[in-house]
């Protein structure tokens, strides 16, 4: 895991990451509030029965809500988490890839080495696995073929862990639906099982297990929606995050080949013809 320096700042998470949270906060707000839009049967004016809201639901729906609700924590804990890691910050900081380039320009590849090694960033951990193959005997390409084959090795390592915390929201996304899809076979279980020992069960009697039926199932599209959202979000923050890497450290490497063969790229330019 990458650890940030100590005086280095926490960086917090990006807008589109708010904006949808509060989104989500709301809809979640309003989906357990809302009165249940259920037919009701006519009761005596003298007798009023209270409307039961999602809240309630979930509440009566008791141990069989709880993988849900740990499967909505983890959810959350898993999307703060990426959006703290996959910050440009993290990955490819302006003022380590300004110094890198200034370095790679000069052909002072061993002072790359050195101020990469140092910072704990992906771009600073790439340069660092990737420049000793450098081959400065090697005046035709610098031995770019093994720089990046040590660039794709790094990437392949490196990722790998991004990847599985990422990988854990689409998890979620589908085992959340089936949970859910478990409290429904569970209530309608429960029905049936009363419409037998009873033979003709009163309605109201009916409506708890019914009830767990609907709440659990919709529960588990309310949290596999956004995990679902977020698991293809990150991964493709990740991927540009990683390429941006890749594109700089392939541009240090052309200017430091052109520096190196400059005289040799002059030479084959035509002075022209004097009258």
């Amino acid at each position: 895991m990458i650890k940030s320096p100590l005086n280095h700042k926490l960086p917090l998470p990006g807008r589109q990451f708010y904006i949808f949270a509060a989104f989500l906060a709301v809809l979640t707000f309003l989906f357990y509030s809302a009165p249940e839009l259920l037919a009701q049967d006519e009761v005596d004016a003298e007798e009023p029965v209270a409307k039961k809201n999602m809240l309630d639901n979930v509440l009566d729906a008791g141990l069989w809500m709880v993988p849900l609700i740990l499967a909505s924590v983890a959810m959350v804990a898993l999307v703060v988490y990426n959006f703290i890691q996959l910050t440009e910050s993290k990955f490819n900081p302006p003022d380590l890839k300004a110094s890198l380039h200034d370095h790679m320009s000069n052909c002072r590849v061993r002072s790359a080495i050195e101020v990469a090694s140092t910072s704990p960033t992906y771009l600073g951990m790439m340069v660092a696995a990737a420049l000793p193959n450098v081959d400065a005997t090697d005046t035709e390409s610098l031995g770019r073929e093994d720089v990046e084959d040590a660039i794709a090795e790094f990437t392949v390592t490196q990722n790998r862990g991004h990847l599985t915390w990422i990988g854990y929201l689409g998890v979620i996304g589908q085992i959340a639906p089936m949970l859910g899809l478990l409290g429904t076979v569970v209530g309608m279980m429960g029905a049936f099982n009363t419409l037998a020992a009873e033979g003709q069960a009163d309605p109201s009697t009916l409506a708890g297990d019914i009830g767990l039926a609907m709440v659990t199932t919709a529960s588990g599209l309310l949290i596999a929606i956004p995990s679902i959202f977020f698991f293809f979000l990150l991964r493709n923050k990740l991927n540009d995050l990683v390429a941006s890497c890749h594109s700089d450290l392939s541009e240090m490497l052309d200017v430091s080949y052109q520096a190196v063969n400059a005289d040799q790229a002059m030479a084959k330019v035509p002075e022209g013809f004097q009258a």
